[in-house]
């Protein structure tokens, strides 16, 4: 490429520029300094002169219709060879080229999701945290989850919290969906309804203040689920949902909106929040589990937990299904996806065909093998021995 404009375009530079401003003294617009058809130009005299009119005004973006008026020659001198005003530009080395542009892109895609990746190193400083080892042989673990935060059935959360209380569980573990918060969902809700505040709070003083109270001692685990990464990701992201909960609930990290500081929780969470679509998004939360005594597992989806081969629970489907099967390591077992704690009413489904339940697993640390008790709920429910009615009349607390 010729470093300086060929003899041609120089002198057509010059006198269109004079042209042009004796135009401008007459006070004849932009639109009627139209150029003239230049078929005797190669193309490079077309890069020669777009390459002159950028030098000549370099501190002027050159769009294609300033070019037009300022550069003397119509738009068929160049398209010809061209097409697009934007590969002009490239060729003429005004702009990067395509794979330039490309590799820009691809740098700054990663670059925008460099946040998520320092928000997911803070919270894998909580998986452990509050870890609370027991050296007994027997070991039992409760396991609930789909609470979905204000939406939780509240006669199965007594059962829950009541169970917790006499059962003493080693270890309480919370299978994800603890909160709904569908001001983050894909579904639509009208801002004027937002509640986000009342649905955190709804989780730290009905479900982990009291699981606290009856269980000082035991270890707390929260599996993270679909909804905490949405919730997670808004607060990287400081959305509109989100900022309603900054703006209330000022200078809490994440810890302190999910409760993992004040009631000692773990939370379990192996997704990459830097995932570009949301089906990268929903195989990465399909990483979110933990196994207990090398022989129970926790997942929050049922496929990804099943295909882990040994005893363990699921949730996220809010049916309660259970599959057997035969391993060497830990003879006959059985995998369990759990029903929810989501009360059986909800807009956008249909939540009849839900069941309500949790499980209480019961582990030989030595031999592997897990008994796993299920818990139904309906209008009643039983529990080790201890009988529940749910009341009637709109009343959702038990009689027992």
């Amino acid at each position: 490429m010729s470093k300086k404009p060929s003899r041609i375009v120089n002198k057509l530079l010059q006198e269109h520029k004079a042209k042009f401003a004796a135009a401008r003294e007459r006070g004849v617009p932009f639109s009627e300094t139209l150029g003239e058809d230049r078929l005797d130009f190669t193309a490079q005299d077309c890069i020669d002169l777009l390459r002159g009119v950028a030098e000549a005004l370099p501190e002027q973006v050159i769009s294609r219709n300033f070019f037009r008026v300022h550069s003397g020659v119509t738009e068929r001198t160049w398209n010809r060879y061209f097409g697009s005003f934007r590969e002009y530009k490239r060729q003429a080395n005004i702009i990067t080229s395509r794979q330039v542009q490309k590799l820009e892109l691809e740098i700054a895609k990663h670059a925008s999701v460099d946040h998520y990746r320092k928000m997911r190193k803070e919270l894998e400083a909580w998986a452990g945290k509050y870890l609370r080892p027991s050296s007994g042989r027997f070991q039992t673990i409760l396991v609930g989850a789909d609470f979905h935060d204000k939406e939780v059935d509240p006669f199965a959360l007594q059962i829950f919290i009541e169970t917790a209380a006499r059962a003493q569980p080693e270890t309480i573990v919370l299978g994800g969906d603890v909160f709904d918060l569908p001001e983050f969902g894909r579904y639509y809700v009208d801002p004027r309804d937002w509640d986000v505040t009342g649905r955190i709070k709804a989780v730290h003083d009905r479900l982990l203040a009291p699981l606290r109270a009856v269980c000082p001692k035991a270890q707390i685990d929260l599996i993270e689920g679909n909804h905490e990464s949405r919730l997670v990701r808004h607060l990287c992201d400081k959305t509109p949902s989100m900022m309603c909960i900054l703006e209330q609930l000022h200078g809490m990290s994440v810890s302190d909106l999910l409760g993992l500081k004040t009631y000692q929780v773990n939370y379990i969470g192996k997704a990459d929040l830097a995932s570009w679509t949301r089906g990268d998004q929903r195989d990465e939360i399909k990483r979110n589990f933990k196994v207990y005594h090398d022989c129970f597992l926790v997942h929050h989806y049922t496929d990804q937990g099943k295909a882990k081969q040994m005893p363990g629970v699921s949730g996220h489907s809010h049916k309660h299904l259970s599959w057997s099967f035969q391993s060497p390591h830990f003879g006959s077992y059985e995998f369990h996806q759990l029903g929810c704690l989501h009360k059986r009413d909800a807009t956008y489904t249909d939540a009849e065909r839900w069941g309500l339940g949790f499980a209480l697993a019961h582990i030989d640390t030595v031999r592997k093998y897990v008994n796993i008790e299920y818990v139904p709920i309906t209008d009643h429910a039983v529990v080790g021995g201890k009988f529940y009615q749910r009341h009637v009349g709109g009343n959702d607390s038990a009689s027992k």
